[in-house]
């Protein structure tokens, strides 16, 4: 009951109620994947925990993080701050992808379509994870080879930082929208 007072009288003088934990609620966290790991040593065996976390705004900023610890807890942390450091911006328009597309990393390979309002997200485990926490709403996807979570979750983060919107392909070229739009 003491500790409850004093932890109370210490949130009143620094003027909050939670300290850095209202900073954290406009990040979308989602834990893809956890794996118990093993090292061999002398003794037997050591196990630890390897952790893989999605941090995004859900307006377009994502961020993907790897941590490893003796503790789940201690690992989803680690994971949790290198995501939020490797935040990158990827485009958006209308809720989905501007186009197409197709990406390798190691041996998995994704596909990312564009979808009409009220397509929702289809994907899977890992794959729908990051596109949430992107903000994408509507967007067909579909993982071929591996579903190492790994690598799907890199794969998928690769695919969205390669889309170009048509805006920056008028700018790149010097031409205007219209202009492109009419092929």
């Amino acid at each position: 009951m003491a500790e409850k007072t004093y932890q109370a009288s210490l949130d009143s003088r620094r003027g909050d109620k939670g300290g850095p934990a209202e900073e954290e609620d406009k990040f979308i966290e989602k834990v893809v994947y956890i794996n118990r790991v093993a090292k061999v040593v002398k003794g037997g065996r050591r196990f630890s925990f390897a952790a893989i976390v999605v941090k995004g705004d859900g307006e377009g900023s994502v961020g993907i993080g790897v941590g490893k610890a003796r503790e789940v807890p201690e690992a989803m942390r680690k994971a949790s701050e290198r995501a939020e450091r490797s935040m990158t911006h990827v485009q958006l328009v209308n809720g989905t992808i501007p186009h197409e597309t197709f990406v390798k990393f190691g041996a998995a390979r994704v596909v990312l379509r564009p979808a009409g309002p009220g397509t929702g997200i289809i994907a899977g485990g890992a794959m729908r994870a990051v596109l949430e926490a992107a903000g994408v709403q509507n967007i067909l996807t579909k993982v071929i080879g591996t579903t190492n979570a790994h690598n799907v979750v890199k794969a998928t983060l690769k695919a969205l930082l390669t889309m170009t919107s048509a805006d920056q392909v008028a700018q790149r070229r010097g031409k205007s929208v219209e202009e492109i739009r009419t092929r």
